[in-house]
């Protein structure tokens, strides 16, 4: 049998009526064991799967927006927070604000971070 082209293949398809493609879809499936329906199903799964994520939000950021007028107190509270920061880097780190405190931690210790900013005199956001 010769080769057709892709032009030449999509002519004939092009001819054939719903119901003619229909049983050459479905005879394909058949020779080569493959369904034309799986790439139509994962694509609509994949679809939903990300809203679903995004509603069950696990991992918050903590951001620090600006130090307000205790810096020192806001410096201290930094130090406490982030395990292993220094005096310098806490202080670049609240001079620098807008910055990320903490990243991808859980909700109750991104609540707790927040709190505790507030309380001396930050302000913070969680995303």
């Amino acid at each position: 049998m010769a080769k057709l082209s892709t032009e030449e293949l999509l002519d004939v398809f092009s001819e054939m009526t719903l119901l003619e493609l229909s049983s050459f879809v479905k005879a394909f499936e058949d020779k080569f064991e493959v369904t034309a329906a799986a790439p139509v199903a994962v694509a609509a799964a994949g679809g939903a799967a990300p809203a679903e994520v995004a509603e069950e939000q696990d991992e918050f950021d903590v951001i620090l927006e600006g130090a307000g007028d205790k810096k020192i107190q806001v410096i201290k509270v930094v130090r406490e927070i982030v395990s292993g920061l220094g005096l310098k880097e806490a202080k670049d780190l609240v001079e620098g604000a807008p910055k990320p405190i903490l990243e991808k931690v859980a909700k109750d210790a991104a609540e707790a971070a927040k709190a505790k900013l507030e309380e001396a005199g930050a302000k913070v956001s969680v995303k």
